[in-house]
């Protein structure tokens, strides 16, 4: 037995083993597993990961203080140093911080509409893009700490960014790689470990700093070059390096689109189709801290996979036709909301602010709340210049297609202002019990619908709070908007709430008409407003 380890409940532990054995091919020719008994004597089998040379590692985490005993499997068995290794854990309860291993890793809800932490807290899922933020265009650790710094202190929870194979990108460009090259050899026979070094250094400091990585596997067409058994392969190294971290497996990114140049769209997307859906039932069952799963679509996350059942939360991208997507968006939202199985929805890319010069920070508030106040468990946000991470020495330059998406260097797309716009929606909402908004369009008159998706939308909990978002502006020359439908009995406060930076207006008690409808005020200033009415 080795010496015992110690750690806390929550927090990863590693440790390694090393083969005196030698491998012509050790990726390949040998796997190794470890089977760790709790102290309620359940079982848990986990991964290990190749880390180099005769090297394997283990990361695990624990959901409860005790004791914890352990039996490596290797898949040579007469490997001695790697098969039939025991020893023990002991894990006392977790004392810092960090809200991610205060609280522990993320759930869904038992309705099926929300996230929350293993102890119960709601999460607040707003998200930032930085698809290609393992690349050496973000360096480390100055250029991707600073901007884990600004996200932080704005008050983003989550960063959906790629293991490496990339979208908008043919396989193995250099624009991919990091600082130990890419994450697979060329002929895809094998991972290079060194380039998961360092993705460890960005993705453990994210988590450091309280946020969430949403691990996108890859862009959907790698699985047609790599094969289904090659990406599973892929997704055994994912779960053995990050599956003891509070992290969201995001399976493949627009899942069901072919490549660019692809001669054979209908035959790959099918392929695509049905290849994503063996590789998300191949993670379910080898994840054994179950975390959460969910697929980046083109429209509609649950068409990207044959068997929706299999995905925890479904991923919506609704467009990048600035007010021309508020529309559609709202529209596959409440759609999303009402189709079987229910689970929780987000919009997972939607008009990057300054993408095609347009999207700015008007539609990025209008999108937010139309998506919130209409039942979204969180929203992502995004930049054009973020996400493919521009530089000022070395911008992304064009994609397959032929042209570039423009964009600034990620450092001024950084400061764009929907980001601290969005961070102060996440606070307005965070003040309230945003977790159990029901919506409510009767509440508001006019009330947004598809024929005009710029009147106001309504959510809150009845008998206690109304939140009314008036994308237009409220005049001061004429009436407009109505609020209906108030209860007697009760009496609300009212207060304008500016979306753009969560100061708020008190109103003071508001004296409904005799048939429950109280005529909406002006606002001080001609922009989008939230009213929030709360009962006394």
């Amino acid at each position: 037995m080795i010496n015992a380890l110690t750690a806390m409940q929550n927090v990863p532990t590693e440790w390694s083993y090393a083969s005196s054995k030698s491998y012509a091919d050790p990726f390949n020719e040998a796997t190794l597993d470890v089977e760790i008994t709790g102290p309620d004597r359940r079982s848990m089998r986990i991964p290990a990961f190749w880390a180099g040379e005769n090297q394997w590692r283990v990361r695990f985490a624990a959901d409860r203080a005790g004791e914890y005993r352990f039996r490596t499997l290797c898949s040579d068995e007469a490997n001695r140093d790697l098969h039939d290794r025991e020893g023990r854990i002991a894990v006392e309860p977790y004392t810092g911080e960090n809200p991610l291993f205060r609280h522990g890793r993320l759930r869904i809800t038992s309705n099926r509409r929300h996230l929350e932490h293993a102890d119960g807290t709601p999460f607040f899922w707003l998200a930032d893009t930085w698809w290609m933020g393992l690349s050496k265009r973000l360096g480390w650790p100055d250029d991707f700490q600073t901007l884990t710094a600004d996200r932080k202190a704005k008050g983003f929870s989550v960063v959906q960014i790629v293991a490496g194979l990339y979208p908008d990108m043919a396989a193995f460009e250099e624009r991919a790689a990091n600082e130990a090259g890419h994450p697979w050899t060329s002929d895809y026979a094998r991972i290079n470990p060194a380039y998961f070094d360092h993705a460890d250094l960005r993705l453990r400091w994210l988590i450091r700093c309280g946020i969430v990585p949403c691990i996108v596997g890859a862009w959907g067409y790698h699985l047609i070059w790599m094969g289904v058994e090659q990406m599973q392969r892929h997704w055994r190294n994912l779960v053995a390096r990050y599956g003891a971290y509070p992290v969201v497996w995001c399976l493949a990114g627009e899942a069901t689109m072919p490549f660019y140049r692809c001669e054979n769209r209908d035959r790959d997307e099918q392929e695509q189709k049905r290849g994503w859906t063996q590789i998300a039932r191949y993670v379910r069952e080898l994840d054994p801290w179950s975390n959460p799963i969910t697929i980046h679509p083109t429209t509609r996350g649950r068409d990207q996979v044959e068997d929706p059942a299999i995905l925890d939360f479904e991923m919506l991208q609704t467009g990048h036709s600035g007010h021309e997507s508020i529309s559609p968006t709202v529209r596959l939202v409440r759609e999303a909301l009402d189709r079987q199985p229910t689970m929780p929805v987000i919009d997972s890319e939607v008009c990057y602010e300054g993408i095609m010069e347009r999207c700015g920070p008007e539609v990025q508030r209008i999108i937010f709340w139309s998506a919130m106040l209409s039942g979204a468990a969180g929203h992502t946000y995004g930049a054009n210049g973020i996400w493919q991470v521009n530089t000022e020495a070395q911008p992304y330059g064009p994609s397959p297609h032929g042209a570039s998406w423009g964009g600034p260097p990620w450092n001024v797309a950084m400061n764009l202002r929907g980001s601290s716009q969005l961070a102060a929606g996440k606070r307005i909402l965070e003040k309230f019990p945003w977790w159990s908004f029901e919506r409510h369009p009767e509440w508001i008159e006019p009330t947004a619908d598809q024929n005009d998706p710029l009147n106001p939308y309504a959510a809150g909990v009845p008998g206690k709070l109304r939140l009314i978002y008036f994308p237009r502006f409220i005049p001061s020359w004429a009436k407009l908007y109505t609020v209906r439908k108030l209860e007697r009995g009760i009496h609300y406060r009212a207060a304008f709430i500016n979306p753009l930076d969560a100061t708020e207006i008190p109103l003071g008690p508001i004296a409904p008409d005799g048939d429950g409808s109280w005529p909406v005020p002006h606002a001080p200033v001609l922009h989008d407003w939230l009213l929030a009415l709360e009962a006394e």
